[in-house]
């Protein structure tokens, strides 16, 4: 797919005084690579959508959720959800929640096993490893924060009995804490991180075929790199920076994924593209932007990609011409040939107001907004894929048609 490169570096490298791409004006500056990608958003839809499918224990609801993996028989689901809201750690009380946060469902959905209580503030990503090892990574932490809006000599909040979060946790399948990556509480958020075998943020785990695990880290601040250890967590190197340029720089690595090839495939979400690179050096191998603003990607055995977009035009207005939802498409050669849409996109439109981008619905009602539908997606054994979703907190189950 060096086609969709191509016409973006085309685009960036020329100079322009003012132009107009979707809708939003750009004054004297290059507009970004990803405006050269013309939408992909009218394709096929082959699956249902069946809500309700795993079952949490009596008086449990779902908490958002972007963490979904399928276990090592195939069909088993493994979700790690926030504590039935957005995060584990209550600041008004300085408390962490009594729930656990690591779910295992049989493939009808039936409750196998659950673990992880007081261990996470913000599970975010979730990988299975080839042994059946459970990898949880922590975005956040319960260190003392001021309440937004607090002036910056505010006293802090008095710190917890117990550090928790900025972390990578590997699980036996039983629950069995494994292996610990990073400091509890993490590095101070920053470009240059304080120790570099520690994380602010990180968002997503994957594990070589001879153990070694990659995190991806940078959640929106200044951060945004690839951190690899060996099998027993000693740190090896780390790769990348905040930015936007085709080699060396993520903004946003939310997910990762690697192909039968080996290729490893960086959700670059916030530059609102899929790259390519070599698993071992991190060279770029190609920039994909035709499957839309990923916050999740899995690739099958098959080849067979899935992305999941769900930001467009809600937490990115920008992207307002790409419809959220999950694109499907070949890791092969990167042709996307089906779509889920959010149901939420049905009736919504956006305009220019005085410059900006403005959502509206056709019936007059509030735009929806915030993160969407699927924001992790993962596929069993028998092509059936599962989406985690942060706003609606749902896991979503998708059944061809």
């Amino acid at each position: 797919m060096g086609r969709v490169l191509r016409v973006g570096l085309v685009v960036v490298a020329g100079v322009v005084a003012a132009g107009a791409w979707g809708g939003l004006t750009f004054a004297q500056a290059p507009p970004p690579a990803w405006m050269a990608a013309p939408p992909v958003n009218d394709l096929p839809n082959p699956y249902n959508t069946i809500e309700g499918y795993a079952k949490l224990p009596e008086g449990r609801t779902w908490g958002s959720t972007s963490a979904v993996e399928i276990d090592k028989d195939g069909r088993s689901i493994w979700v790690a959800e926030r504590c039935q809201v957005n995060t584990c750690w209550d600041r008004a009380k300085g408390e962490m929640s009594p729930l656990n946060t690591v779910f295992k469902f049989d493939s009808s959905g039936k409750l196998v096993t659950s673990f992880g209580q007081g261990m996470f503030v913000f599970p975010h990503g979730i990988h299975v490893d080839r042994d059946g090892n459970v990898w949880v990574t922590d975005g956040n932490s319960n260190l003392p924060a001021r309440a937004p809006g607090s002036p910056a000599d505010a006293p802090l909040p008095a710190m917890p009995a117990k550090v928790v979060g900025h972390q990578v946790v590997k699980f036996s399948p039983e629950g069995k804490v494994l292996l610990t990556l990073g400091q509890a509480g993490g590095n101070p958020a920053g470009a240059d991180a304080a120790d570099p075998a520690s994380f602010f943020a990180p968002n997503d785990v994957i594990t070589y075929p001879n153990g070694d695990i990659l995190v991806a880290e940078g959640h929106g601040g200044p951060n945004s790199r690839l951190i690899k250890f060996d099998k027993t967590g000693k740190f090896l190197m780390q790769y990348g920076k905040k930015g936007t340029a085709l080699e060396g720089e993520f903004d946003q690595p939310h997910g990762l994924a690697f192909d039968s090839k080996g290729r490893l495939f960086v959700a670059d979400r916030a530059n609102n593209r899929i790259q390519v690179l070599d698993a071992a050096t991190f060279k770029t191998l190609d920039t994909w932007y035709q499957f839309s603003r990923l916050s999740g990607i899995y690739i099958d055995k098959n080849d067979m990609l899935y992305g999941a977009d769900s930001e467009s035009g809600s937490v990115s207005p920008p992207h307002h011409m790409w419809k959220r939802g999950i694109r499907i498409g070949s890791a092969r050669d990167g042709k996307v040939t089906a779509f889920i849409p959010d149901p939420s996109h049905q009736g919504l439109t956006y305009e220019m107001v005085d410059g900006k981008v403005v959502a509206k619905m056709a019936d007059g009602g509030k735009p929806p907004g915030g993160t969407l539908a699927a924001e992790g997606v993962v596929v069993d054994a028998n092509g059936v894929i599962y989406g985690a979703e942060v706003g609606p907190r749902k896991l979503q189950r998708y059944v061809k048609k």
